[in-house]
């Protein structure tokens, strides 16, 4: 047996311009600066809290607005395109997730800086829901780097490190699973750059995400 837990935004989907409006929304409520692109790129992967900890470190009273705000924001801009256009699925994603799934050994798995709420209208939007068998969220971890989420999957598939690969494209997610035990697979096509990784495998396409699994977990009978 085997579980390939996967990181959600900038691994599966491509929400980067909903998370800029939405942080760029939620900063102008507050009449503060709007970080750069670049700088919210940096902070894909922590949980909301931390995130705006990162960006606004001078504006600590304002922390609670901020992540309100950008919570009001994602939605609102979620429900007035759809999932489908505001989070759309990399390109081969789906047919990745379904040829690993097919296999009676592999188990999929979501360890995400989304809400619960979030992540629950992300995979209805896509037709995703049921796909993975454990779907750890912000609400009830520490922000990524801590390895909880990872432990948490671990404990509901009753597998071991060893048995287990992360796929992700920000150091938050390398280093939750170095710090859990687990192999890594990071992908180029995300919000980190690929060098600053540190990942044991990196992959420019979903077609080549079979083979790095297998390389890494050995191949599924």
């Amino acid at each position: 047996m085997r579980v390939v837990i996967f990181d959600v935004d900038g691994t599966l989907v491509d929400s980067q311009d909903d998370i800029c409006a939405a942080m760029g929304a939620a900063f102008a409520s507050v009449g503060a600066d709007v970080p750069s692109r670049a700088e919210i790129c940096s902070i894909v992967g922590l949980s909301l809290p931390e995130a705006m900890a990162v960006l606004a470190p001078e504006r600590a009273a304002d922390h609670v607005a901020l992540v309100e705000g950008y919570k009001a924001s994602y939605m609102s801009l979620r429900a007035e395109k759809g999932t489908a256009e505001s989070s759309p699925l990399y390109d081969g994603a789906l047919a990745a997730l379904e040829r690993l799934r097919a296999e009676d050994e592999t188990l999929l798995a979501v360890a995400t800086g989304k809400s619960r709420r979030g992540l629950d209208k992300l995979l209805q939007g896509h037709g995703l829901t049921g796909y993975f068998v454990s779907e750890q969220v912000a609400d009830f971890h520490p922000s990524k780097p801590h390895p909880a989420m990872l432990e948490a999957v671990l404990r509901d598939t009753g597998l071991a490190p060893h048995q287990a690969v992360m796929v992700g494209d920000t150091r938050f997610d390398m280093e939750m699973a170095r710090a859990a035990g687990i192999a890594t697979i990071g992908v180029r096509w995300g919000y980190h750059a690929p060098e600053t990784l540190g990942a044991d495998r990196l992959i420019g396409h979903f077609d080549e995400l079979y083979d790095a699994v297998n390389a890494l977990l050995g191949v599924s009978a």
